[in-house]
């Protein structure tokens, strides 16, 4: 892979997260790591005067797995993947962590980073740095049919919002 500039970036977020989907993924080879898989999310510029951090928002529901290494680390990575993997997304979309290695069991390779951890098969992956979380409020939703239909458990997601501080893309 090859590092660029965020804003050499050229991308659809809305098909890039909501149809193809994304691998959140958190912590290293030391201290172990995990993914889920998520077609929610946001891509832009938050906060800094005049440019705009890039950022990207994902979000985490209370009982993923991956939210405790999200929670414990300083950095999460965004993989993004060619239609081909979506099988391996699924059944990591529908498999815990904690009770199998889920990647083993998938056609994708863990890149151990330093600090974090992505995949070899991704054609672009985000290294965001942590900047903020706040959980997903009932009293904030204007729309109840929405939170009706999106949390019939009130298992509120939390949302973190993460600075783009490396773009990896395919040689």
């Amino acid at each position: 892979m090859k590092e660029i500039a965020v804003s050499e970036l050229n991308l659809n977020p809305m098909t890039l997260i909501a149809k193809d989907w994304l691998l959140i993924t958190a912590g290293n080879k030391e201290r172990g790591y995990n993914t889920m898989t998520a077609s929610w999310g946001h891509l832009g510029a938050l906060w800094a005067h005049n440019t705009g951090l890039p950022t990207a928002i994902v979000y985490v529901r209370p009982q993923r797995y991956t939210k405790e290494f999200v929670d414990r680390e300083g950095e999460f990575t965004l993989s993004f993947f060619e239609q081909n993997f979506k099988r391996d997304l699924a059944y990591i979309g529908t498999h815990s962590g904690r009770d199998e290695d889920k990647v083993a069991k998938t056609n994708l390779t863990p890149v151990y980073d330093g600090e974090h951890t992505y995949f070899a098969e991704a054609n672009l992956v985000l290294v965001c740095r942590k900047i903020y979380r706040a959980p997903i409020l009932e009293d904030g939703f204007i729309d109840k049919d929405i939170m009706a239909a999106t949390y019939p458990e009130r298992d509120f997601h939390d949302m973190y919002v993460g600075e783009i501080t490396k773009v990896l893309i395919k040689d």
